[in-house]
């Protein structure tokens, strides 16, 4: 099966609009992302800036600079996403007929649930990095493409809590609560660090 990044838009659509389980949530909150972050490239790359100052343009630089690897980041967790959810689905379908094989399979299906939730918990680390980025860009960006960066912080709003969803889904399903109680702080964190950027963000584009 050809990678997201590698099929048409309408194929791409198509996919989400099938009855399978994948691509699917997780994987559409990576996408959001990923525009998002694409949005914030354009507007930093303008020739044009806020004022056009010469440390408006050094910013930008490097914002973009910055903002490159995390759409890399997403994009690649568009799949890999898909990819966490057959893992688990694989665990389950382990055999269990002998004391041997319930234990081999319930360190598979932990260690499957640990990538699924891991997997959201990192396009949430991506989308918060990009939102601290959206901060800059809505602050130096040309006027004109002002809703351009608003669009971007929306995506990548509504990216970071789509995955909160897919984090608080798996999570309950993790037997080692230290792990799990770990990485529901940093989804907290994540959230709560992004939704302030967002913010941020947006008073600098009126």
């Amino acid at each position: 099966m050809p990678s997201s990044a590698d099929r048409s838009v309408a194929d791409l659509l198509d996919a989400f609009a099938s009855n399978q389980p994948v691509p699917g949530g997780g994987s559409a909150a990576a996408l959001a992302g990923s525009l998002g972050a694409s949005l914030l490239l354009m507007v930093a790359g303008m020739s044009k800036t806020r004022t056009g100052t010469a440390s408006e343009r050094t910013s930008l630089d490097e914002a973009a600079r910055r903002l490159r690897p995390l759409r890399a980041t997403l994009t690649t967790l568009v799949d890999r996403d898909s990819e966490a959810y057959a893992a688990v689905v694989a665990a389950y379908k382990l055999q269990k007929g002998t004391d041997a094989e319930q234990s081999s399979r319930r360190r598979a299906i932990e260690a499957a649930m640990r990538g699924a939730t891991d997997t959201p918990l990192e396009t949430m680390r991506a989308c918060q990095q990009a939102l601290a980025e959206a901060v800059i860009v809505a602050g130096g960006g040309a006027r004109s493409a002002s809703s351009d960066a608003g669009v971007a912080v929306e995506l990548l709003g509504a990216a970071l809590r789509g995955a909160a969803l897919n984090v608080d889904t798996n999570i309950g399903s993790l037997t080692d609560r230290a792990v799990a109680e770990r990485m529901r702080q940093e989804r907290q964190d994540l959230e709560r660090r992004g939704a302030a950027d967002a913010a941020r963000a947006r008073t600098l584009l009126v």
